[in-house]
């Protein structure tokens, strides 16, 4: 499976603050230690479990990673001298973590609080074993710092596929979104759509929140379009699965892929995703092409190729017609010219009669 990976720049961050007080968490979660060091920042989305510091291998930890002390790694400590205790602790605190958490609700040792406190280094007690907080751990970190950008465009869902129309200013994106509601479909976004990605390579697409539910129509102005059709005609969020560009550069004499054989993609967060480019001309109903494209998407993600397959057809039948056709074409002898001489002179007494 391939695995895409973000731009650098959509890298985004939180404090340890911010994760402690988030109340999407979901766990029992309190600060014993450390609240001099909530300012720091966590910028990976996973955590780690740092058995290997306490024993004086930090190979491998990265400091702006959540780090997790089970019941295992409090018994091994407390199995320690005090001193050896004093050593491993002072160890891993040194190397200014982001924030550890102690599950199950295991008091931390004397030790432990300790040095958390002396260098500044959040440290908390969830009542929930390590999985279960893992998991609630990662579920927020996915959210929160999923990298981030803001596409200039209009997202809808037609038949389940995130459509997302781009174009130039004026010709025609929330027009077709708008008609695309009026068939059944539903709107995500218009003008701004905030995009955040999610491994192991998806894009997601929402509103910004000041335009959730509103779509500008030139000539009409802002419409809600959630109070005009209801709630069925809105979507907070839909993935993306197809980019449709709208362009109306295409004159008569352009060269544009007319059998839908090449793909082309464009790249979002580090996301390819599959963009078709659509002439603007008067008198075609968007609308509808829109909808064809986004059941060729659905066929697409099935396995089905209808240009390709369509190809291959006409070649199997070009490749039929030729091994059917007779085995003498074109090794045809010429026929014997008949001869101009005269027949030959048969005596009058060898002549039948």
């Amino acid at each position: 499976m391939t695995v895409y990976e973000p731009p650098n720049n959509a890298i985004r961050s939180l404090t340890a603050r911010a994760l402690v007080e988030d109340a999407d968490l979901g766990l029992s979660l309190l600060l014993v230690a450390g609240a001099s060091g909530l300012e720091r920042p966590i910028t990976h989305h996973r955590i780690q479990k740092s058995g290997l510091a306490l024993v004086g291998h930090p190979h491998g930890i990265v400091p702006s990673r959540i780090q997790i002390l089970g019941e295992t790694e409090v018994s091994y400590i407390q199995s320690l001298p005090l001193d050896r205790q004093a050593a491993a602790a002072a160890h891993l605190f040194s190397l200014e973590l982001s924030l550890v958490v102690v599950t199950r609700g295991v008091a931390p040792p004397a030790v432990v609080l300790e040095a958390a406190e002396r260098t500044g280094t959040p440290l908390a007690v969830v009542q929930e074993r390590s999985s279960q907080a893992i998991t609630a751990i990662h579920s927020v970190l996915d959210e929160r710092l999923a990298p981030r950008a803001r596409v200039h465009g209009v997202l809808v869902d037609v038949f389940e596929v995130g459509v997302l129309l781009l174009g130039k200013s004026g010709i025609g994106k929330s027009e077709c979104a708008l008609e695309l509601v009026m068939r059944g479909h539903r709107l995500v976004a218009d003008d701004v759509i905030e995009c955040d990605f999610k491994p192991p390579g998806m894009v997601f697409g929402q509103p910004a929140a000041l335009l959730r539910h509103h779509i500008e129509v030139r000539g009409l102005g802002i419409l809600n379009i959630k109070d005009l059709y209801g709630v069925t005609a809105v979507r907070e969020r839909k993935r993306l699965d197809l980019v449709v560009h709208l362009d109306s550069s295409h004159g008569e004499s352009s060269a544009y892929d007319r059998l839908g054989i090449e793909d082309r993609h464009r790249e979002i967060l580090g996301v390819p995703i599959r963009e078709v480019s659509v002439p603007v001309r008067p008198g075609r109903n968007m609308s509808s092409i829109i909808e064809i494209a986004a059941r060729d998407e659905l066929l697409r993600q099935a396995g089905h190729n209808p240009a390709r397959e369509f190809i291959e057809r006409v070649d199997a039948e070009a490749a039929h017609s030729v091994s059917t056709a007779s085995p003498t074409l074109g090794s045809r002898q010429p026929r014997p010219t008949e001869s101009s001489a005269p027949p030959p002179v048969v005596p009058v007494g060898e002549r039948k009669k």
